[in-house]
């Protein structure tokens, strides 16, 4: 397939795989695509091991790398952070529901190592992700793409220089335009039904106001992606490919647990919520226990990016170790009701362009029959 994304990226297909897990990425890639890799949950050391695992599968085919780069967000102290530096109202809540709830305790001796070692994971502010993109750069990358917030011109300028192309998600046409005077080379217009952090404009309405207002600018559809139908209503509305995020976590090469697949393949469309309770700003997530307290009247404010993603790291782990899959909450978008059992990435990527090959020629035999 020829289309603007297609021929400015070097991919066959314009099929851009979201993961946070490196075997997705890879085999997307493999497969014709272009895998994009979430780096918001990796060390510099991690995330060097990943890229370089990921360079050795691929080929020399191009794939990406996903980041934060938020306009607001918390300043943290210019220091390794820890537990001690929390919201502490926030924190105490999380522990007495919890606690109500018979969930155990990380033990004494190991519990602020685990801890620690999470929270020297996460980069969610633009001075963290800046320190990341020196790792990035040391890598064949062939786009970068903020996740979070516009990047600013001087790290596009950058990114530009080495000839790496610079995207941008975008929840509203206006999120878009301040992307495009950033300078970036195409954008992701990203409708409510997406998984992780979203606007309140569903993918059928945003995606032509998107198109229309950066023309012309090449935009990616994203949000509710998963089926070569839906692929095909993207294009048809303007789109030059499409982004696709919750389709990959039932996927054998998924980094899910499969106690937390099999929620997936059992949950419907509704059994997704838009919360605050990841990061501090509104993102879909399966609804569990854990997103139902944060609606208690006796729950706190949320705490602001990226201190919220720290302060759950305990309940997140309390709940792992418990194997309490009810209590688990992940990113996940309303496509969730048509993952039903678990496949791989090529299937995928096969499945949605036969759809998509059946939808097109559908609609020219509706045409030529008129």
């Amino acid at each position: 397939m020829k289309t603007k994304l297609s021929e400015l990226l070097g991919i066959d297909i314009p099929i851009f795989a979201f993961s946070h897990c490196r075997d997705v990425v890879a085999e997307v890639t493999r497969a014709g695509g272009m895998g994009v890799l979430g780096v918001a949950y990796k060390t510099a050391a991690q995330l060097e091991t990943e890229l370089q695992w990921i360079d050795a599968r691929v080929g020399g085919k191009p794939y990406g790398v996903d980041v934060l780069l938020p306009t607001r967000y918390e300043k943290l102290a210019d220091r390794r952070m820890t537990a001690e530096d929390l919201p502490q109202d926030q924190v105490r809540f999380m522990r007495r529901v919890l606690d109500e709830a018979g969930i155990p305790r990380l033990p004494e001796a190991d519990g602020a190592i685990l801890v620690q070692e999470f929270l020297d994971c996460i980069n969610m502010t633009r001075e963290q992700t800046e320190a990341v993109l020196e790792v990035v750069l040391r890598h064949p990358i062939r786009a970068v793409v903020s996740a979070l917030g516009s990047p600013p011109q001087e790290t596009v300028q950058r990114l530009h220089d080495m000839g790496i192309k610079v995207g941008a998600l975008a929840g509203k046409p206006e999120h878009a335009l301040r992307h495009k005077q950033a300078g970036v080379d195409f954008i992701v217009a990203q409708g409510m039904e997406a998984g992780g952090h979203t606007g309140k404009v569903t993918s059928m309405v945003l995606w032509p106001q998107v198109i229309d207002a950066v023309a012309p600018l090449p935009v990616l559809a994203a949000g509710g992606i998963g089926r070569g139908r839906q692929m095909a209503a993207a294009l048809a509305l303007g789109a030059e490919g499409v982004w696709c995020g919750s389709i990959w976590l039932g996927t054998q090469e998924s980094e899910l647990t499969p106690a937390l697949k099999r929620r997936f393949f059992s949950a419907s469309s509704e059994d997704t919520v838009q919360s605050r309770l990841r990061s501090g700003k509104p993102a879909r997530v399966l609804r569990s226990k854990l997103s139902d307290a944060w609606e208690r009247p006796d729950a706190p404010p949320f705490a602001p990016l990226p201190y919220q993603t720290m302060l759950m790291t305990e309940p997140h782990l309390r709940v792992a170790r418990g194997k309490l899959d009810e209590w688990q909450y992940y990113p996940v978008g309303q496509l969730v009701g048509d993952i039903n059992a678990q496949t791989s990435c090529r299937q995928v990527v096969h499945d949605m362009m036969n759809e998509f090959v059946e939808a097109t020629d559908r609609l020219f035999r509706m045409m030529h029959d008129s």
